[in-house]
């Protein structure tokens, strides 16, 4: 089988799932994993579909002549390993400009590898601030949790972050 990662994005409107997963059904495509976004206005979303070799040009032409959707699609290697995280951090924090760089620099510089990010914002109950929430799953070494959390602290006085395993 091979593996095709697709981003799309378009003008939300209903139906787009519908329509995308008629067309990954037609071509025998078997839908993995997903993460689909209702953003500013726009549909936005990442797909892994499993597709036999035989099918997968069919796939890749009838998803880009998908009407208002512009789908990048790539062949993944299918042999690669597969990463699964051991930590996940999730994070809340004043929100403002550079928060999202500021935290991927540190697990970067920390020897962690972001694996996947969720943000969000939201007003605060209380006062109304604007709110950064974040849940990150990485992969890092054990011996450096610990400098990882001091690290991400340093980013600012209001940054909180909670760990799991």
């Amino acid at each position: 089988m091979n593996h095709l990662i697709i981003s799309c994005i378009g003008p939300d409107q209903a139906g787009i799932v519908d329509q995308l997963s008629k067309v990954i059904n037609q071509h025998q495509g078997n839908w993995q994993v997903s993460s689909l976004h209702h953003l500013s206005g726009f549909f936005a979303g990442v797909i892994e579909v499993a597709v036999s070799p035989e099918k997968t040009d069919d796939l890749k032409n009838a998803l880009g002549n998908i009407q208002n959707l512009n789908c990048q699609i790539e062949l993944a290697e299918p042999n690669l390993p597969k990463v699964s995280s051991n930590l996940v951090l999730e994070l809340t924090a004043n929100d403002r400009a550079g928060i999202v760089q500021n935290v991927s620099s540190v697990i970067h510089h920390q020897g962690g590898n972001l694996i996947k990010l969720v943000s969000s914002q939201s007003s605060a109950a209380h006062t109304g601030q604007v709110m950064f929430k974040a849940k990150a799953q990485i992969v890092i070494n054990e011996e450096k949790v610990d400098e990882l959390v001091s690290a991400l602290e340093q980013i600012a006085d209001d940054l909180m972050v909670d760990i799991s395993r």
